[in-house]
């Protein structure tokens, strides 16, 4: 199993920014997938998450209206389209599988990637 997260990079407040993350190694769409973030010092989080079959999202209050989780199946990818970003949303970014429909804590996901930096400059 793999999941390689690419995308991350340092953007500008205010600025946006796509990160993809590409999976293999087991049946994609039958997983929840979905994006953590880590900053320094502080616990993951979970940001977004999207059902194997698009028909559900779920999004933490901080990134409601300003994030985009999206999905294709037959790519077997799975993005986050981040707008208006602010230093707040500086961290370590992890895409993640899970067959819970609970799957809101970190410990419910089977898979995760190594991560990608993303650096909000004010």
């Amino acid at each position: 199993v793999q999941l390689q997260a690419s995308g991350g990079g340092l953007v500008q407040t205010g600025g946006s920014l796509r990160i993809s993350c590409a999976a293999s190694g087991f049946t994609f769409n039958r997983y929840y997938m979905a994006w953590f973030r880590q900053a320094p010092g502080k616990e993951r989080e979970l940001v977004a998450r999207i059902k194997g079959n698009f028909d559900g999202t779920y999004y933490a209050e901080s990134a409601k209206g300003r994030f985009t989780i999206s999905r294709d199946n037959e790519k077997a990818e799975v993005y986050l389209q981040m707008d208006s970003l602010t230093p707040e949303d500086t961290a370590v970014y992890y895409c993640a599988a899970s067959e819970s429909p609970r799957g809101l804590a970190p410990a419910q996901y089977s898979f995760w990637g190594r991560g990608t930096q993303v650096t909000v400059s004010s």
